[in-house]
């Protein structure tokens, strides 16, 4: 597979992670039993291996990699933030006022990951 079909899968993955995430927190702040549906607790998580596999992929095939390049450091280092937050955010238990809060963190990491990968990279 070519390089350019990586990144539209990445890209487009990256998309759909955000859209599911951000519906997923609507949800939560709706109290909405939507969340306790099979496919979508599911459907994140095949969605994200998706995405995962194809960063890899183009960081081995550019040979750009974390610790030897920053930009893909401070992503890395962002995208474990981002998933610490979104865990908090959708974990029934906690309140909803802590949930918000971390689901709006995400939010604001995630776009943070997304400028990275737009403006910093070589």
């Amino acid at each position: 597979m070519d390089f350019a079909t990586i990144k539209t899968a990445h890209i487009s993955a990256v998309a759909l992670s955000w859209a599911m995430f951000f519906t997923r927190g609507v949800w939560m702040l709706r109290g909405s039993s939507m969340l306790k549906n099979r496919c979508v607790r599911i459907a994140p998580h095949v969605n994200d291996t998706l995405l995962l596999v194809s960063g890899v992929w183009m960081a081995l095939l550019t040979h750009q990699y974390p610790v030897t390049h920053d930009w893909l450091s401070a992503k890395l280092a962002g995208l474990l933030l981002y998933i610490a937050l979104g865990m908090l955010a959708l974990r029934p238990g906690l309140s909803r006022a802590l949930r918000a809060a971390a689901w709006v963190a995400a939010q604001a990491v995630f776009a943070g990951i997304v400028a990275i990968a737009v403006f910093y990279r070589n």
